[in-house]
């Protein structure tokens, strides 16, 4: 039987991964600082479909909190066939103005973290010639973002990065999938303070549901970069034919106060 590791699973699309895997059988490691929200989870998980459910309580953006899942996860003797890295977040406003202690939490999850699992489960997955890696951008990894210049800079991180390593392991019997959502229904914008934004204002988002699905197809079929939903992928490719000083000042429009 397999193993997933999920983070970010308290909630959102995280905790919607978290019910397919199990739903096809795979014991799981959900890692998420709201350890009561996990232990729900867990219990709902371990009740209805029969699998082994380990939950870790850990706030990902501390320092080496990577590697402080990587050794937890050793101790429980499980071996990781799947790791989503799903959580992250964002912050809504003008840099200048930003609290850097917020802005450097989300670098530490939304890059140093990401990476440091990675880091970790991949090189154990190459030595055993199979798994499967999930990094969650967004379609923000495209394009520069006013409004929310660092939350942006992580996503191409995460795309670049990601994009890079599934090319080094390609011939290794494992494949790194980057699922790059648009705007979601889940708790992300009011935890970015963003639902005045126009992007988000007045929208039907997909639901986290249709989302964990598309992305779980994705990673099982080993695609490298998997972008929800049409009109999303045509924006996203669009943009590599237009300047990039339209395409900024259409990505602040969009993340402006709606009016």
């Amino acid at each position: 039987m397999a193993t997933a590791l999920i983070t970010g699973a308290s909630g959102g699309i995280g905790w919607e991964l978290a019910i397919l895997f199990a739903q096809q059988g795979n014991d799981l490691v959900l890692v998420a600082r709201n350890a009561t929200k996990l232990d729900e989870l867990k219990s709902n998980l371990e009740r209805q479909y029969g699998v082994r459910v380990f939950t870790i309580g850990k706030d990902l953006a501390e320092t080496d909190a990577g590697q402080w899942v990587f050794e937890e996860t050793t101790k429980l003797g499980v071996q990781i066939d799947y790791l989503v890295n799903n959580a992250g977040f964002g912050d809504f406003g003008m840099f200048a103005a930003s609290d850097w202690n917020r802005t450097h939490q989300m670098i530490n999850l939304n890059i140093t973290a990401l990476t440091q699992l990675t880091h970790r489960y991949l090189r154990e997955m190459v030595s055993r010639g199979q798994g499967k890696i999930m990094n969650v951008a967004s379609t923000a990894a495209f394009q520069s973002g006013p409004t929310m210049a660092v939350y942006y800079a992580t996503k191409a991180y995460v795309l670049s990065f990601s994009e890079a390593i599934n090319n080094e392991v390609s011939d290794k019997g494992v494949t790194v999938t980057t699922l790059c959502p648009g705007a979601t229904e889940s708790g992300f914008q009011a935890a970015a303070s963003m639902e005045e934004s126009a992007l988000v204002k007045g929208k039907k988002l997909p639901s986290a549901r249709a989302v964990a699905e598309y992305g779980y197809a994705a990673m099982m079929k080993g695609k490298t970069i998997a972008i929800h939903g049409r009109m999303n992928y045509i924006l996203a490719n669009a943009v590599r034919f237009m300047p990039r000083a339209w395409v900024v000042k259409i990505a602040r429009k969009m993340q402006d106060k709606a009016k």
